[in-house]
């Protein structure tokens, strides 16, 4: 088998380029307008920007830009482009970017710009060379058209990276996003903590990939509400909604930017903006800004499978009910993950079943206003373990 590149030639006649016609009834440009001077300055200006660069940096700053927008690179691409992470420096700011094409995340820091600049360089790569640097450490990031790598230069470390040009780097428009909403973080966390786990991970129902963000107006008050659901369990959780989030659209956030967005959040301030479009959202971080494409589908009426008027409540210790369904499901089976719970007046009794395990506990409890008797998923047993006192369990 032929192993060596294969190419392919189309050649026309010159006379036929001259006259500005081509077959099938096209046109084409003409060999001087190819040539002309404005193609050809664009051309030139094209390869200026990325004729050189060279910043240096405090590598704790660098690392920390690099650790926010490098998760979002895929391992494998196909697209040589997308391993890369865009380095853009211009006055004191030195901003990486890095996108999967459905997602992306700019973040920016302060650095000592010599030569103002933009190149790609790979992202995971610049990221393990990063950390494995020493504390302290001030790194300059170099390039130069006569040599086409980035040059990467602390104390008697010199590394080299292959390069792609910042002009062939994907940039995600944030067209028809609504105006920045302020939400309180520690709000938006527990909105998030409290409903992801049940986000489905089956592609073939593609619209339950995702977090169903969206208002509605209980009781004559509006509020932000979350939702998730796989088919098996639903998660709601929701929260007083932030001054201007009335009539926002509805949009499924996918389960990758509702963890990205979770991580970033832990080195946010006290409020995260976000911007909803009926195709995008955007969260902005301080410095950092994650800008992502919704699920295109219709979340399903989740209210209609939510029971009402259950007089079936019990009221436990959030702890303790928690490190019991815990130690139980040790012994659970990866698929089911099921618990059964057998309620009497006084007491309930968890049990696991496993063929190949064995069988596991009970737990007994005082408040109980009727009883019960069915086995749950593992999963859906997952009381707030921040909370203190007792939880009511329906």
């Amino acid at each position: 088998m032929h192993s060596g590149p294969i190419r392919a030639t189309l050649r026309l006649p010159l006379t036929l380029l001259d006259a500005g016609k081509a077959p099938f009834g096209r046109e084409v440009p003409s060999a001087a307008a190819l040539l002309s001077p404005p193609a050809f300055q664009d051309e030139l200006s094209w390869e200026r920007a990325d004729s050189a660069m060279k910043v240096t940096v405090e590598r704790a700053q660098l690392l920390k830009s690099l650790g926010h927008v490098h998760r979002v690179v895929e391992r494998r691409n196909t697209i040589p482009i997308l391993s890369n992470i865009l380095l853009s420096a211009e006055r004191d700011q030195l901003s990486f970017s890095a996108t999967d094409l459905d997602m992306e995340i700019i973040d920016e820091g302060l650095a000592q710009i010599d030569i103002p600049g933009q190149i790609t360089a790979p992202a995971h790569t610049l990221y393990e060379i990063v950390r494995k640097l020493p504390d302290g450490a001030d790194v300059s990031l170099s390039f130069s058209g006569d040599d086409p790598r980035l040059v990467i230069q602390a104390g008697r470390s010199r590394f080299n990276l292959p390069v792609l040009p910042a002009g062939d780097f994907p940039v995600m428009s944030s067209d028809g996003l609504s105006g920045r909403i302020a939400v309180d973080t520690n709000e938006l966390i527990r909105l998030i903590d409290k409903t992801r786990f049940a986000i489905s991970t089956e592609e073939t129902r593609y619209y339950l990939n995702g977090l169903y963000l969206h208002t509605v107006n209980d009781g004559g008050e509006t509020k932000l509400r979350a939702v998730a659901t796989d088919g098996h369990r639903l998660a709601l959780a929701e929260m007083p909604a932030p001054e201007g989030a009335v009539g926002l659209p509805g949009v499924i956030v996918p389960r990758k930017t509702i963890a990205e967005a979770r991580r970033l959040m832990e080195s946010a301030g006290e409020t995260v903006d976000l911007q909803v479009s009926p195709q995008k959202v955007r969260f902005e971080f301080g410095a950092a800004a994650l800008t992502s494409k919704v699920i295109d589908g219709a979340f399903p009426d989740y209210m209609r499978v939510i029971p009402r008027d259950n007089a079936k409540i019990l009221t436990l210790d959030n702890d303790l009910f928690a490190k019991a369904v815990d130690r139980v499901a040790t012994i659970s089976a990866e698929k089911s993950r099921s618990v059964k719970l057998a309620v009497e007046p006084g007491r309930i009794t968890l049990t696991v079943r496993n063929m190949e395990a064995g069988q596991a506990g009970r737990l007994r409890r005082r408040s109980l206003r009727d009883w019960l008797q069915r086995p749950l998923p593992a999963g859906c047993l997952r009381p707030d373990r921040g909370s203190a006192g007792r939880v009511p369990l329906r």
